[in-house]
């Protein structure tokens, strides 16, 4: 697979700017001197093409294009980086001549950048801007509004987009053989407005992969987000203001995961935990989690949307054990974190694009499934909540603490699932909660593939996971 990803990516970048790798390797060579840990060029190539359907009209079919260059050099914990939108060798001379001011003593130091080989396939090398026609994708687009506009009279409002983006790169590092990597990615959104008894709800739903368009053509991925989306505005418009307080939470399997990934996960990303910030700084070994939690970010999913070759300094994706069986194994490192801390790489370098340093990120984060149906979870909750369903939230890193809000969530009574919640947050700390869960289900599931993690203004695609679980007890923010 990377003789030929290799092949393809060195030919549309390399060879279209007249680089070869000698020019490379001498850059590289220029960087690694005395006092420099790491030093590293990142090319890319991004395209990227939206298609926006507003009320039954196509709004908006955007293309882009951006291709540069990001040359770094790390000295210990400082980083010297420099990027460049010209492939010309002058510029590229020039950016890593700019890296060079946090470590201006320097010899010279022979650079390895020999192609790599043994790089395992994570999901297809191809271009899926051109995987189905122009006018197959408006027609995709037109059937997903017509359905939505059938399937329910009280739609009054349908909104679409289809995105698809190819990133081609290219990593030479002076201590790593060259490496290439081609990541596809697709994503539709499908949104819609129902009205009923002059009262207005919105449901969204959405989904995507590491494919072609095709994704959403061989299947009936697209028809059944637009169902969806109708499901949940049609849940809001018949839901009770939720209920404040203290009390039992079952969250739902799959979506549900952005809360350990925002609560739990960014706490365990290297360079939060190498500064002392982290809740769970300084707390390998530690049982930091209820006995029934076994926490992994896996970057070797086929397919996902979180998953990776290799990561964005060259190393290849990987399945890390974060937490097992509540005990806190490890922490997601880049390559600086890596080596101050004295510890492996996981695969979690990631940059947005060559105009981003990389830094410790999730890949697809999970928990594993454990012993108890989804049923038997709902049936112990004699009065609380379930949620299957978040739009969004906020975390501090140093405390824990979050602040959740469910755009689907029900009461609990007795034992059974009874009427639809609206505006129900949950509220709590990352630590506090994975000591509270009591019921872990058997029915794991990965979110559709919609998810962008945020991080110091950087943007990256993940993916979220989890079965059911039932915490015990948890601060419920509502209007009831």
């Amino acid at each position: 697979m990377q003789t030929s990803t290799f092949k393809t990516v060195k030919a549309a970048i390399l060879d279209t700017a007249d680089l070869v790798d000698e020019d490379i390797k001498n850059i590289a060579e220029s960087i690694q001197g005395k006092g420099i840990d790491i030093a590293d060029l990142y090319f890319q190539i991004h395209r990227q093409e939206t298609w926006v359907m507003e009320d039954g009209k196509i709004k908006e079919g955007a293309f882009s294009l951006d291709k540069g260059v990001g040359v770094r050099a790390v000295s210990g914990d400082k980083t010297g980086f420099a990027y460049s939108d010209d492939l010309s060798i002058a510029a590229i001379k020039k950016a890593a001549q700019a890296t060079q001011s946090i470590a201006r003593l320097g010899q010279s130091s022979s650079a390895n950048i020999s192609e790599i080989s043994q790089i395992s396939s994570r999901y297809p090398s191809i271009d899926p801007l051109i995987s189905i026609s122009e006018q197959k994708k408006i027609d995709l687009i037109k059937t997903i509004n017509e359905l939505a506009r059938n399937e329910d009279s009280r739609v009054q409002q349908v909104n679409i987009s289809l995105s698809s983006s190819q990133d081609m790169i290219l990593i030479a590092a002076a201590d790593m053989p060259l490496v290439a990597d081609i990541r596809p990615l697709v994503r539709l959104n499908v949104s819609v407005i129902l009205e009923e008894n002059n009262r207005r709800e919105q449901g969204y739903a959405g989904g995507g992969a590491r494919s072609s368009l095709d994704y959403f053509m061989d299947n009936t991925i697209a028809t059944d987000l637009a169902k969806e989306a109708i499901r949940l505005a049609g849940i809001q418009l018949k839901a009770k203001p939720a209920p404040a307080g203290s009390m039992p939470v079952v969250l739902g399997s799959g979506w549900p995961g952005i809360l350990l990934h925002e609560a739990v996960g960014h706490g365990l990303e290297g360079d939060f935990n190498r500064k002392g910030v982290s809740t769970f700084s300084g707390r390998i070994g530690d049982q930091v989690a209820s006995k029934l939690c076994t926490i992994v970010d896996d970057g070797t999913l086929v397919n996902r949307r979180g998953s990776l070759a290799i990561d964005d300094e060259g190393i290849p994706g990987q399945y890390n054990v974060l937490i097992k069986d509540g005990i806190l194994k490890g922490y997601m490192q880049d390559r600086m974190n890596s080596k101050l801390m004295g510890v492996p790489t996981t695969g979690n370098g990631r940059r947005e694009s060559y105009a981003h340093i990389p830094m410790p990120r999730m890949t697809n984060t999970y928990m594993l499934a454990g012993p108890h149906d989804h049923d038997e979870i709902i049936a112990s909750v004699k009065k609380g909540i379930y949620a299957p369903n978040f739009s969004g939230g906020q975390v501090d890193i140093t405390s824990g603490k979050f602040v959740f809000s469910a755009n689907e969530a029900y009461m609990i009574e007795d034992g059974k699932i009874s009427f639809p919640l609206k505006g129900a947050m949950l509220i709590g700390d990352g630590p506090d909660v994975l000591g509270k869960i009591s019921m872990v289900g058997n029915n794991l599931e990965l979110d559709a593939g919609v998810g962008t993690c945020g991080k110091e203004g950087q943007s990256v695609p993940v993916g979220v996971g989890q079965p059911t679980l039932k915490i015990d007890e948890i601060t419920v923010g509502g209007t009831a």
